[in-house]
């Protein structure tokens, strides 16, 4: 074994974490879940997400079965909705082609919607022991510290070396807990800001720590200036304090989740809320920002009480009215979540 592998496994052995829900059992399904899950989102949040989620979907084809809206809402909080729609995708798919399973052969798993090269390498590691290496965030932090290597991990001619770097120290035993051992490190001891190399086990052989630049590895993204959209969030609340809400199309941001009606000004938000319910006085909430990947949304609520809907609202089935205990188990988007929350 490597000596970079058989430090990382030593520190495991100690301090690694091996009570998570997803460990217990270290299944397929249940890896895969977390993976999708842990993308962009810290341990501590998914949590309660996980173990609701297999809940009320504890294996595979239970999510393959399963109605989208009730997905959605078992990820609502969570953010980027496309994950979740990407699993229940590959789920149907692994119905469909792989007798209910996820495949343990690399290239299929690897084709699944939402899955690619680093998260089929997790699943076949933490799952099957399967000798595969990772790549994920935490990853990519501890390799370039390590090892010394410039520029942005998300251009492909660093990303390929760090592949090869990659496959090269994974070990050829223990392989399911060096993989959680490299991520663990990455999240506890060799993060983002502050990393506590004093309690690194590979703090000998770190070129970052020698030359002074575990501030500037990974290597900074070039900036890039985003998009500031505006809109309105039309709030119709009726006198038994339901909220009228709007189920979004299949395109675009927050697609097949319920949100608000919305307008791009706030006389749009006015003819918007005349046409949904008969109406009084409006009264304007404080506005927030939203920020996505690729721009910031600007909203503004507009909150309009003791709305009375038009009869045409129950015959339209993107368009209903809800109590704050329907509202919990629909797939709210967070912001709006919040907001209504927050009435």
């Amino acid at each position: 074994m490597n000596p970079f592998a058989a430090a990382l496994l030593a520190w495991f052995d100690d301090h690694g974490r091996k009570d998570l829900p997803w460990q217990q059992p270290r299944d397929a399904y249940r890896v895969w879940l977390s993976e999708v899950m842990l993308q962009q989102t810290q341990v501590a949040t998914v949590i309660p997400y996980f173990q609701r989620f297999v809940a009320a979907l504890p294996t595979l084809r239970d999510l393959a079965a399963a109605e989208e809206y009730n997905v959605l809402a078992l990820w609502s909080g969570l953010g980027y909705y496309r994950r979740a729609r990407f699993l229940q995708r590959a789920a149907q798919i692994c119905v469909e082609k792989h007798v209910g399973e996820l495949p343990r052969d690399f290239d299929a798993l690897a084709d699944l919607p939402g899955i690619g090269r680093s998260t089929a390498g997790a699943i076949l590691a933490q799952a099957h022991g399967l000798r595969f290496p990772i790549l994920d965030g935490n990853v990519k932090r501890v390799l370039t510290r390590q090892l010394g290597i410039h520029g942005h991990t998300g251009q492909s001619a660093v990303e390929k070396v760090l592949w090869q770097h990659a496959d090269a120290l994974t070990p050829a035993d223990r392989v399911a807990d060096y993989t959680q051992a490299i991520m663990d490190l990455g999240a506890t001891v060799c993060v983002r800001s502050r990393p506590l190399c004093d309690a690194c086990p590979l703090a000998a052989s770190c070129v970052a720590k020698r030359d002074g630049l575990t501030a500037q590895l990974p290597s900074a993204k070039p900036s890039k200036r985003i998009p500031t959209r505006d809109t309105v969030m039309v709030i119709l609340r009726d006198a038994q304090g339901r909220v009228l809400l709007e189920r979004r199309g299949p395109q675009g941001v927050w697609s097949g989740l319920w949100s608000l009606p919305e307008a791009g000004d706030l006389d749009g938000a006015w003819r918007a809320a005349q046409s949904l319910a008969r109406i009084d006085d409006a009264q304007a909430l404080a506005p927030f920002v939203h920020v996505f990947s690729h721009y910031r949304l600007q909203v503004e609520p507009l909150l309009f009480d003791e709305a009375t809907a038009h009869r045409g609202i129950a015959d339209n089935p993107s368009l209903r009215w809800c109590d704050a205990g329907e509202r919990a188990a629909l797939g709210l988007p967070a912001p709006v979540r919040s907001l209504l929350q927050g009435l």
